[in-house]
């Protein structure tokens, strides 16, 4: 038999259960809503950038990519620098 007590708890458990649900739910359209706008930007910059380049040229991730590469690049080579003037350093520190 159920007790006055636990008829209490569990109409409160009810309760929390049906706020957390729906909170999720609201969390879940948020989540949704975020996901549509970027999708939206992301496509927004895809057409400026092909505005700017020539029409179906590579897209902006694409292009973004390409940046990437060539900073490797860039950072390999300043390293060889940095390398090449410690050397220098050296053959200067000695007597």
């Amino acid at each position: 038999m159920s007790t006055p007590e636990s008829a209490t708890r569990l109409r409160d458990l009810e309760a929390e259960a049906f706020r957390t649900g729906r909170t999720l739910a609201e969390h879940g359209e948020q989540l949704h809503s975020i996901e549509q706008r970027q999708t939206t930007a992301f496509a927004n910059i895809d057409s400026l950038a092909d505005a700017i380049g020539a029409p179906g040229d590579r897209t902006i991730t694409q292009r973004l990519d390409g940046i990437d590469t060539r900073l490797d690049g860039l950072e390999g080579r300043v390293d060889g620098i940095d390398t090449k003037l410690d050397q220098i350093l050296e053959l200067l520190r000695k007597p």
